[in-house]
This record gives structure tokens, sequence and C-alpha cells, in this order.
């Protein structure tokens, strides 16, 4: 049940708390340091058959003895460790139990498994950096292959060997390359002239579901009842701007291919571009961006405040995933459905190449929030353009379509290039790298909110990137099957899935009922205090587990001088909810179930039970 009362203004993102290890490969578990700190002998090296060193403490000079593993302790032992790499203690003992084996014998068996993963790990490593070397020296024969064919600038001939200098030679390939970029999704453009998407506006159809993620666990995939209800069925969206003319195709596959360098520049790119903050944010440097991109979408408008900010984090899934989710307009309103109040893909003018996201070309349009009433949203007309680079490396950008409006309203918010830069990493994971740039008028911002937006934390990358974080930890959980510290009244790994499904439409409703979306309009009630109560109205249309018919929410926002992970632990806490549920009505709350979804203990789902008391 939320309550957003509860929630304190200025830090509200960072109430539930984030993993602090992200060298496990497990879920749960604690850390396996106090158990590894003794010297180098006792890590043996398991025999593929399943044989086990000796004990270290033995003396060298006697006869080594070994202990092979039956088959189905291999099997058990294999199973557990893909779930959890690092078991405690107490796991071990119940392993060492369950086997017939003693303790020392599962401890030794984890450390040479874990030796064994990091060797293939190192040499999955090597193997990219051989290929990354190729790569390298195909490139190189390519620029001296340009070189040898250069001719010179003033007579068309062919030019002699120092002619031009090095830098001049790299800008002519890399224009020539650029050049080839934008003839190539031209002529992919003008196949799809005239051909808008269909009435479902379902972007990219034609590309294969997802391989390795569990889309009904994980709640991406079309959201039934809440497609038209939390992001739009597109009729506002869509009178608000329209689908782009032929005319203005060529333009915006050039702006797409210019602004996808500058991203990938501004993602890679150091001081004096970006600079450090004492609170570990990296802003950037305004003077220094103009003086790099002269050209980009234009100068700033006036009246409107720049918002730029890079953020960049390891997440536990893999690329191919990852740059589906933002592709999908559906998939990708989900997975931030507390930052996208609604989506909407308008026109595909590419749909990649090779039977991938490669080259795909969308004309999108966006709401932006943030789950307060108090914080008007920002809307976007933007092309987002996704593309794979020469080193293995996905991009996905975006930037704003406004300046060709038909008739542009006034212009309260502008997206220059933003998005984020993925690179692939072994095991499945994936880092991300995050720009946000932003030029917006937020004058109406409610002051107590004020600060909380300056600061980026309401609409930067580092909250985009704490929201992929936390996503992508959520269903990694969710697909695991032996997470300890779960409560037995759910035992069956189907209602396990039921609870976590009904936890993210729970979650997804209440950030569609709090937010200050034009879909709805609120209205402020008169109180007898300081802090204003606003309510709102909207329809509730083949909602899961919601009966149709009127749903209205009610918000208010208040500050208090207390820090946010107290108040979450307080709100947390089943023995002090009844000092602030009032559907609790006054009796002990009694926790019936507990799934953990994270690694850190706030990160879970509770199904709750009241006692009332009777008079």
């Amino acid at each position: 049940m939320y309550h957003p009362n509860m929630f304190e203004s200025h830090h509200m993102f960072d109430m539930t708390p984030k993993s602090t290890s992200d060298n496990d490969l497990g879920i749960t578990g604690s850390r396996e340091d106090d158990f590894e700190t003794k010297s180098g002998a006792e890590v043996t090296t398991e025999n593929p058959s399943g044989e086990e060193l000796q004990d270290p403490n033995q003396r060298p000079n006697k006869k080594k003895r070994y202990h092979r593993h039956t088959q189905r302790q291999i099997q058990e032992l294999e199973s557990f460790f893909k779930e959890c790499p690092h078991p405690d203690d107490k796991q071990r003992k119940e392993l060492s139990r369950d086997l017939n084996l003693e303790p020392l014998q599962v401890k030794f068996w984890f450390q040479n498994k874990r030796t064994q993963m990091k060797a293939q790990s190192e040499r999955h490593e090597n193997q990219i950096l051989k290929s990354d070397n190729d790569k390298l020296r195909a490139e190189n024969n390519r620029y001296k292959e340009a070189l040898s064919n250069a001719t010179c600038p003033n007579c068309g001939g062919p030019a002699a060997i120092g002619e031009m200098s090095f830098d001049e030679q790299h800008l002519r390939i890399e224009n020539a390359r650029l050049r080839e970029e934008i003839d190539r999704i031209s002529a992919i453009a003008a196949k799809y002239v005239g051909k808008p998407l269909g009435s479902s506006f379902a972007p990219l159809a034609i590309h294969a579901p997802s391989r390795s993620l569990d889309l009904e666990v994980g709640n991406f995939g079309n959201q039934t009842g809440f497609g038209g209800e939390m992001y739009g069925t597109g009729d506002i969206l869509r009178s608000a701007v329209s689908i782009p003319s032929d005319t203005d195709k060529p333009i915006i596959v050039e702006l797409a291919v210019a602004a996808m360098e500058e991203l990938v520049r501004m993602a890679q790119a150091v001081d004096p571009l970006w600079v450090s903050t004492d609170n570990s944010m990296e802003i950037l440097n305004e003077e220094e961006y103009f003086r790099t991109f002269p050209r980009g979408i234009g100068p700033k408008p006036l009246g409107l405040r720049s918002e730029a900010s890079r953020e960049s984090a390891v997440v536990i899934m893999n690329h191919i995933n990852l740059v589906e989710i933002l592709m999908d307009v559906n998939q990708w309103s989900c997975v931030f459905s507390g930052i996208v109040s609604r989506a909407l893909t308008l026109e595909v003018l590419s749909t990649g190449v090779a039977g991938n996201y490669n080259g795909a070309l969308q004309v999108m349009t966006a709401e932006f929030q943030v789950p307060s009433p108090l914080v008007p949203t920002r809307e976007n007309y933007f092309v987002r353009y996704c593309k794979q680079h020469s080193d293995g490396s996905w991009a996905v950008v975006d930037v704003s379509l406004d300046s060709l409006r038909p008739s542009t309203p006034i212009l309260r918010t502008r997206r220059r290039p933003s998005g984020c830069l993925i690179q692939e990493l072994p095991n499945g994971y994936s880092k991300v790298t995050w720009i946000e740039h932003m030029e917006v008028d937020d004058r109406s911002v409610h002051n107590m909110y004020r600060p909380l937006v300056h600061s980026g934390l309401a609409f930067g990358a580092k909250r985009w990137v704490a929201t992929l974080e936390r996503q992508c930890e959520r269903l990694a959980s969710s697909m695991a099957s032996n997470i300890p510290g779960d409560l037995s009244v759910i035992t069956s790994p189907e209602g396990r899935k039921s609870m976590l499904k009904l936890a993210e439409r729970m979650v997804m409703s209440f950030c569609s009922g709090v937010g200050a979306s034009t879909a709805h309009a609120w209205t402020t009630m008169s109180t007898t205090g300081s802090d204003d109560v606003r309510v709102m109205t909207r329809k509730s249309m083949d909602d899961p587990g919601r009966p149709p018919g009127i749903v209205l929410s009610a918000a208010t926002s208040f500050w208090i001088p207390v820090a946010p992970k107290r108040v979450f632990d307080f709100l947390r806490d089943e023995n002090s909810r009844k000092e602030w549920d009032i559907l609790s009505n006054g009796g002990m709350v009694q926790e019936m179930a507990h799934i953990a979804n994270g690694h850190e203990p706030g990160n879970c789902v509770s199904l709750l039970r009241v006692n009332v008391r009777h008079s």
C-alpha cells in the first residue's frame, strides 16, 4: 500500500538502499572474504573429473590422498554455484550435510570453482582483446589504402606524401564515412516514406522476442490495462505533434547521425568537458561544450536553463536485452515507469539491419515525470537512433525535433543529444554510460522540489542509471530459485512469480496515480493547515485485479528534517506500521510472506496480514 504523503521530497529517490557489492555473481548471500584470508596453500585446483586435492595441512612428503565426488554431489554443487557462487558458512554446512561431505571439502570446492570461472573469464577477455587487435589492424590497413588513394584538394590529382597533414587526412576519411552512413540511412528511410506505423503503434514488431529475459516475470511486455491508462492511448500525445513530413525525413536522419557522434564523444570525454562535484556527480562545462560542439541543434533558447549530467554503472543484463528495452516503447515505459509517464512511437523510419536494431531510427514523443503533482512533467518530441559501433559497443541517442513542428508552441523543454553507451562485459553484465542533456523552463516547479530538480536527481543521468540498476537486479532476483530468507507461506515458483508481478503492477499504478501528467488534472482542496492536498480522478479499464470504474487519488508533500534511510526503515517496519497506516485500524501487522528481490534487506516484496483488534 503506497502513501505518497510519507515521502521526503528532497531525497525521495534515495529511500531504497542500493547494493554495495557489484562483484558478487549471486543474487544474495554474504561475502566469502572472512573464509579466504589464509595462505595460498589453502586454494586448490580441482580435477575436472571431480577429484579434489589433499588437505593442505598434510605434509608434502606423505602420499597424497584424493577424494572423488559422486556424480550427484557434483551436480548439486554445480547447481548451487549457478545461483550463489559465494555461500556463507550456514549454507556450506547445509550442503555438506545434504551431500555427506565435510564443510571444508565444500569450501575448497567453491574456491576451486571460482578460480576455474575466473580463468575462463580471463581467456574470454583475451579473445576479445585479440579480436579488437585484429579490428585495429584491419582499420589501419584501410587507412593506409585510403591514404594511398588520396587526391590533391587543389588540382584533384594524386596527392604526394606530405601534402596533407595526418589530421586533415583523418578528417577526410571520417567525413567520407559519415557521408556514407547518411546516404545509407537516407536510402532506408526513403523506403518508409508515407508508411507510418499501424494503429497499434507497436515499434519494431518484426524483431524476435527476447532470448534470455523472462518478460512475463519482468513485466516488460505489453501491459494490458496499463497501456491506455498509464502511457496514454496516444490521443493527447499525438495531438501535440504530427508525423514528420517527407521533406523533414532527410533532416531527421542528419540530426540523428550528428547526435550519435556527439553522444559517443561526450560519453568518452574527460576534463575539461565534464567536471566532478563534491557529491561524486559529473556536470557539464557549458562553455567547453559549445566550443567542442559549435553546431548541434542551435543556441540555447532564452528563458531555458541548461541541465546536463553523466553517470556510469555496471548492470546485470546483457547488451542485447538492454538495447531491446530501449528500442521498444512498451518495455522502455515499463522499466522506467517512475520517470516515463507516457510514451508513443509516431513513426519508424528504419527497423535496422542484420536482424537487430543496428541502424534503427524512430520518431517518438514522451512525457517525463517526478512522482509528485508539484513538479510539472517534461514533454519531448524527438528521434531515437540506435547504432552498433566498430568496437562492439552499442549506443542509443535521442535528440529533439521541436524545430520541425509546423506550429511550434511555447518551448518549455528541449532534449539535446541524450542517451547511453552500452559495452559488453563477461558473464552477462554490461557497462552503461548515461548522458542526460536538457534545456528546460522549470520556473513553475514548487519551491519544495526546486533543490531536488536543480541538483539533477529528479531528471538527471543518476536517476536513470539507478532505476536501470534496480530493475536489472530485480529481474535477476526474480529468476533465481534459492534466495535465502523467504518465508514459507508461498512455496510454489508460480506463486512467487504472481507476487512479483502484482508488486510490479502496484509500483506502476502508484507512479501513474501520483505524477503531474497532463493526461489528468489535479484539484487542490482547501485545507486548514499549510500542506495542500491534491485530488485527481482517472478511469480504470481492463486493469488486472481491479474492477472497471473511477480511481480517486489524493497526494500531499511535506518536508521533515530526518535522513531518508531512517524514513525508509520506519515505513517498511511491520511493527511501526500501525502508527501511520490508517488501513491497519491500529491492529498489529504480521508479515506472512517475504520475497527478496535484491541484495539489500529493504529490497523485497512482503505479504502482510492485519490482526484487527476487537473491542
